[in-house]
Order: structure tokens, then C-alpha cells, then sequence
């Protein structure tokens, strides 16, 4: 078959022959901008026709890097090649969506492509994965290319693969986080003390960080929020605090917003921290790994480069958390002390419950309303979250030189029970941008049902894997309202039929995806009170 001729069994393609494309004045051939609707998840991609010239002369390679140039910036992508004139005719040059942002230009404005120059770091990268030991300047570079996209999904993929199958030492990790830092910029916002909060992941709900930002906010401390959106989970801070008010800021107006409020509950993609992160997690939340040196580069950078000098970080330990015993959660805690002094970061590691989920509801819609319930001191509102939020917020504003030890869980639950929390959170919702949102009547997914106890006893053990997969194939978090909401928790009593949780989606494929994933397994056990697992935690 002739390669400019489209399969027979392909009828819709119907190719001509591409009309020839006059060379630019520096020998390289402009193309046409074309925006490819095509979501590729912080990846830059760009498209040619298998027929232009310019792939034909030029000796490009489908997944190759390659480098587009336009109005005087640069992307770095990697190209896919297409028989179908329309995604990209043979004198243009697709970009997806973030990868044309990038460029600041409207459709049909002239671009040139060539090939990408190799990555300065390749040989670094290269030696890592042989098992070798590397030094500060070859992280450096290899977070300056990762953050400039010039490394291949594949690269990426063996990046993360060999520091997480050959560990970092710890002063490895500290070179790598230090790496991702100087690649992004770093906000300084000119305080004494500036503070955060962090969870390691892996519990679903427990959405304490939109509970601790207005307490700790409202007592006058400085605590610009900037997190993540999900990736394998139900839902992230921003997922569930859009539901609530805008959470893609210009970095100036979130700037503004801290300044005047003390605090925000951001996303954290457009303010440029810790950028070499965004893209390591894009390859490591879908292969499922979370190497200790990966997860202390990747929370202490991002809190480091958005201007935090004191950190309150949860990890969370239990049978089905990401940390399942407690000698790997003070292995782990040592690392980030260690990690964090390098860096110059007052670090309070404190170890809790991760046995269940913390909360009600799993889903952007219900997480927010049980939020809201906690801060509106609502009959209602989840005391596993709520008792969670106060204690690391207390430990948050331990660290206020005139806040003696021990003093701070009550001085957080006074800001809570006195409305004084509810006010802030309402303050940093309207200078966000309000939505409109009712705790009382939140906007669920249209369907619904509910799983059953198989029997008599108490609830002795809940999947936080399972519970959180079965959120995600009833939708969430892209569909906010959709999720699951939890009836049941561990120690409780039941009885066969009672409800232990019910699945909220949308869309009747998706019920079926969830209910089929709850006959395979539920996610709870139902025994005796004494099998009820136990946990040492450090509250």
C-alpha cells in the first residue's frame, strides 16, 4: 500500500495529495497553529500529517521530542503522527490544549518545528538507572529538563522506575528536592512565619486542609494553600474547593488574596512551583508508585517554593493507608526531618489513624458538605473530621512563639465553635470567586444505591483502596457530584441489610462500573468487635 494512501477499510479518510510549503528565510518550513482538542494531561503533544513535507524532509519520528517555535516562545512536545486531515491538514501543526496555551497565539498563526536537542542530563539519567550514585548537579539538571518537558514519557517512566527500584539515599533526596525547587520560581511573601499543612495521601476524604487554612488564617498566621487535583483518587483539596469557589488563580490575584486574607485553598498548576513535580506525578500516580524519596521531594518542594518556613505533615498509617506500619512511618519521618532541616523547613511529622476514611462523604460535592457542616458546627457534620482538623491546626498554631504547647488544639476549637472559622472560609470563598453551593441540598449525581452488611456484627475493617476505587468508577472527581457516601464506620454495629455506605454517579454506565466493583468486594469487613485492627498514632 502506498503510505499517503488511508486503509481501504477506512472510508472516511479521504486523503489528498499536500501542496508543496515554501522554506522559511532560516531553512525551516512555517506551519499553520492548529488547536487539537485533545487533553493529554500536562504532556506537551504535537501533531503532524504522516503526508507534510516537513515530516517527510526532516526525518521525524512519531514520539519523538521535537521543538515549536512561535510569536518568540518555545514548546517542547512530543510528536504523534496522523493520517487524518482532520486533526492536522498537511501545511499545519497541531498542539493539544495546554501545549498551544503555552504559546500565547490564535489558530493559524505561522510556527516552525524541528528537532528537539537531547536532554543535557541524559547521561546522568542513564547512570542512575545502571544503580550509580548521583551528585547535586546532576539533579539539578535533571529537574531542569523534566520541568522543561524535554524528557520522553518513556525517560520519565525510567526516571522514576530507577530511583524508586535502585533508593535515593538521603542526601540523594535532598539534592533532588533542592533540584525541583530551583526549577520553578519561589514566592516570598515577606513574613516571619508562613505555614502549611500537608497530608501524605492515600485516605480518602479526609479533606482536613480546608478546615485547618481558615482556623489557623483567622488566629492572623500567614497559610497560602496551593494543592494538587486528583489523579488516582477521588478527589484532591482543589477538586472539592472548586466545587466551593475558582481555584485556577493567576498567580498575582492569589497574591493578592493571601495578603489581604491571610490565606487561600488554590490550585497550585499556574503559579509554576515545583513544576518538575507536576510532571513526575503524571507518571508515577498511574504506576502506582510513591518511593519515599519521590514523595519528600515532591510535598517538601512544592511547600518550600510556595514560600512556607513551617510545616505541619500528616501521615496517615493503617492497614490499607500508603504507610502501613509504624517503623516505616519513623522511617519515613526521619526523612522528611532530615530532608526539610537541609532545606531550612521547621517540620512538625505527626503520625495518625489511617485505618478508614475520615469523613462522611468521598467526592468533590460531599467532601464539601461535610466541610461545610464542620465549620457551620452542624449536628450532622463528621466529629472524625472535625476532632482531626483541630488537632493539626493545634499544632499548626503551636508554633506562634506566644501559643504555649499544648494550648493550641483549644485555641483552634474557639475559632471553630465561635464562627470565627466560617467567617474566614466565607471571606477566601468570595474573594476566590464564589459558587453557589448548599450543604443541605448538595448537588448529587442522579443515581444512586446502596451496599448491604452480609450479616450481624460490627464493622472490623474498611478498604480505603477499595472504598476509593469504587468513588472513582462512580465518577468522581470529574464528575463532582458523584461518589460515596459512608453510613458506617469502624466499630459500629449492624445488622444484615443495613446500609454500609451508598454509590452516587451520573451516568448508568458508571453505576454499573461501581456496583459490579462492590460485588466483588465491598470494602468492609464484618466480624467481632475484638478483630477491630488497632493503631498507635502520635495526636
Amino acid at each position: 500500500m502506498n503510505p499517503s494512501t488511508p486503509p481501504a477499510d477506512d472510508p472516511g479518510l479521504k486523503l489528498s495529495p499536500c501542496p508543496p510549503v515554501e522554506h522559511a528565510n532560516d531553512g525551516r518550513v512555517p506551519l499553520k497553529l492548529r488547536r487539537v482538542a485533545i487533553d493529554t494531561y500536562r504532556e506537551n503533544v504535537a501533531y503532524l500529517h504522516r503526508d507534510c513535507d516537513v515530516y517527510r524532509a526532516e526525518g521525524f519520528q512519531a514520539l519523538s521530542k521535537v521543538e515549536v517555535r512561535a510569536n518568540g516562545r518555545r514548546v517542547l512536545a512530543t510528536l504523534n503522527v496522523t493520517l487524518d486531515p482532520r486533526i492536522v491538514k498537511c501545511d499545519e501543526i497541531g498542539l493539544s490544549m495546554d501545549a498551544f496555551a503555552q504559546l500565547g497565539v490564535e489558530p493559524g498563526h505561522p510556527a516552525t518545528i524541528e528537532q528537539a536537542e537531547p536532554p543535557a542530563s541524559i547521561a546522568a539519567l542513564h547512570r542512575k538507572i545502571n544503580g550509580e550514585r548521583l551528585g547535586r548537579e546532576d539533579f539539578r539538571a535533571i529537574a531542569r529538563d523534566i520541568a522543561e518537558h524535554r524528557y520522553s514519557k518513556v525517560e520519565l517512566a525510567a526516571f522514576v522506575i530507577a530511583t524508586h527500584a535502585s533508593e535515593l539515599d538521603r542526601e540523594e533526596v535532598y539534592f533532588l528536592t533542592e533540584g525541583m525547587i530551583e526549577a520553578g520560581q519561589r514566592l516570598d511573601w515577606r513574613e516571619r512565619l508562613v505555614v502549611d499543612k500537608h497530608c501524605i495521601g492515600g485516605i480518602p476524604g479526609n479533606r482536613t486542609s480546608m478546615l485547618v487554612v481558615p482556623i489557623v488564617a483567622a488566629h492572623g498566621l500567614v497559610c497560602p494553600k496551593t494543592s494538587s487535583r486528583a489523579i488516582t483518587s477521588p478527589a484532591g483539596t482543589a477538586d472539592t474547593m472548586e466545587v466551593l469557589a475558582e481555584v485556577e488563580l493567576p498567580i498575582e490575584r492569589l497574591q493578592e488574596i493571601v495578603r489581604a486574607h491571610r490565606g487561600c485553598l488554590a490550585w497550585g498548576g499556574t503559579a509554576h512551583l515545583s513544576p518538575a513535580d507536576d510532571v513526575l506525578i503524571a507518571v508515577e500516580r498511574p504506576l502506582s508508585l510513591d518511593s519515599p524519596a519521590q514523595m519528600v521531594a515532591s510535598i517538601l518542594s512544592k511547600k518550600v517554593a510556595a514560600g512556607s518556613n513551617h510545616l505541619v505533615l500528616d501521615i496517615p498509617v493503617g492497614p490499607t493507608a500508603k504507610v502501613r506500619s509504624m517503623p516505616d512511618a519513623q522511617r519515613l519521618r526521619r526523612l522528611f526531618e532530615y530532608v526539610a532541616r537541609r532545606l531550612g523547613l521547621s517540620i512538625d511529622v505527626v503520625i495518625t489513624d489511617g485505618r478508614q476514611p475520615i469523613g462522611q462523604g468521598i467526592g468533590p460535592v460531599l467532601e464539601a458538605r461535610d466541610v461545610m457542616r464542620v465549620l457551620q458546627n452542624h449536628p450532622l457534620a463528621p466529629i472524625d473530621l472535625r476532632q482531626k482538623a483541630l488537632r493539626l491546626a493545634g499544632r499548626l498554631l503551636e508554633c506562634v512563639p506566644d501559643v504555649r504547647g499544648g494550648d493550641g488544639y483549644g485555641i483552634a476549637r474557639d475559632i471553630l465553635d465561635s464562627g470565627r472559622a466560617l467567617e474566614k472560609m466565607m471571606a477566601l470563598i468570595e474573594a476566590q470567586g464564589a459558587r453557589p453551593f448548599d450543604p443541605e441540598h448538595p448537588p448529587l449525581a442522579r443515581h444512586t444505591f446502596g451496599v448491604h452488611a452480609p450479616a450481624d456484627g460490627v464493622v472490623t475493617g474498611i478498604d480505603n483502596v477499595q472504598i476509593a476505587r469504587i468513588a472513582r468508577l462512580a465518577g468522581a472527581p470529574k464528575v463532582a457530584g458523584a461518589g460515596v457516601d459512608l453510613m458506617r464506620k469502624l466499630g459500629d454495629a449492624v445488622r444484615a441489610g443495613d446500609v454500609l455506605y451508598r454509590v452516587y454517579a451520573e451516568y448508568p454506565a458508571d453505576v454499573a462500573f461501581a456496583r459490579a466493583a462492590t460485588e466483588r468486594a465491598s470494602g468492609y469487613t464484618i466480624g467481632a468487635p475484638h478483630q477491630v485492627p488497632q493503631v498507635f498514632v502520635e495526636f
